[in-house]
């Protein structure tokens, strides 16, 4: 079934789920000429969106068959189940030819699930985890991994760049999902690092602003060292990625290995200690926030 002419003019896109991220997501559409419909269970985190036009749906399903194409950003995987498969849910209720783009952090096996059950009903589905955190989503430069069938991967391709800069289409249904796994993984050793060098530069008695000019320009440099070592050093740990969503993407990243045959002993370490700061309270706070550990 041939896509739906994508443009401005043409095309009313639904977004479920505007928090910390998905709010300057939609607001990168909007800016460019798109009609915006907006559900979200806290609806003062949609009032910006709202106040410059977007239109309030009253549920999930009143949002599928008003829009064309259908982004979501939710918190968990229960979430993403609910919305698209539950009773009442998205995919029951749109029109043929809606194409839907999963940009929660999700198990790769739902996004196979949940674009299996849009073919059946002439529906198109990616998934389309980001990475970036806020920072990435207000500068519109977040990088986002795709998986799904390619022909609609290129033409939404326009869409998603108005959202991030480094846009990659990884292969079939679930791989954009396993690619974000792939980036978690690698971010929890990094952040893991960035934590324990500032407590160690604390705890010798160097000052840790200058240890980070050093550091943060030789090999040790990475996205975590520039963005989220200052905000330790700030005593800030607002969310710009709320801890207990890291929590929920490391135990899909142990799962998901487990069930590839492969061990990962680092991610396993960072859960745990991850799950230990959740258990005490922190999960509302940015990853970041691991620094507690140390104190």
């Amino acid at each position: 079934m041939p896509l739906l002419n994508i443009s401005p003019k043409e095309t009313t896109i639904g977004f479920v789920g505007t928090g910390v991220m998905g709010r300057s997501m939609a607001g990168h559409l909007q800016a460019a000429g798109y009609r915006i419909a907006v559900y979200t269970r806290t609806p003062a985190k949609a009032q910006s969106l709202l106040d410059a036009g977007a239109v309030w749906k009253e549920s999930i399903a009143d949002l599928a068959r008003d829009t064309q194409v259908i982004i979501t950003m939710v918190g968990y995987p229960v979430d993403v189940e609910e919305i698209y498969l539950g009773e009442g849910g998205m995919l029951a209720a749109a029109a043929p030819g809606t194409v839907f783009v999963d940009m929660t952090s999700s198990r790769p096996d739902l996004a196979q699930r949940i674009e299996s059950e849009a073919k059946a009903q002439g529906l198109h589905a990616l998934d389309a985890p980001v990475s970036g955190g806020d920072i990435g989503a207000r500068d519109a430069t977040l990088s986002i991994m795709v998986g799904g069938e390619e022909a609609i991967f290129n033409q939404l391709r326009p869409l998603l760049e108005m959202m991030g800069k480094n846009v990659v289409y990884q292969g079939g249904a679930g791989s954009g999902q396993h690619t974000k796994i792939c980036n978690q993984i690698a971010g929890a050793a990094s952040v893991i690092g960035v934590c324990e060098s500032m407590a160690y530069a604390k705890k010798s008695g160097l000052d840790p602003e200058t240890v980070l000019q050093s550091i943060s320009s030789g090999a040790a440099g990475s996205w975590s060292l520039t963005n989220l070592a200052p905000r330790v050093l700030q005593d800030d740990f607002a969310a710009g990625f709320y801890m207990k969503h890291f929590v929920k993407d490391l135990k899909i990243a142990v799962e998901s290995a487990e069930a590839i045959g492969l061990n990962i002993p680092g991610t396993k370490l960072a859960k745990e200690l991850y799950e230990k700061l959740e258990a005490d309270g922190y999960g509302d706070l940015g990853t970041q926030a691991l620094f507690k550990y140390y104190h």
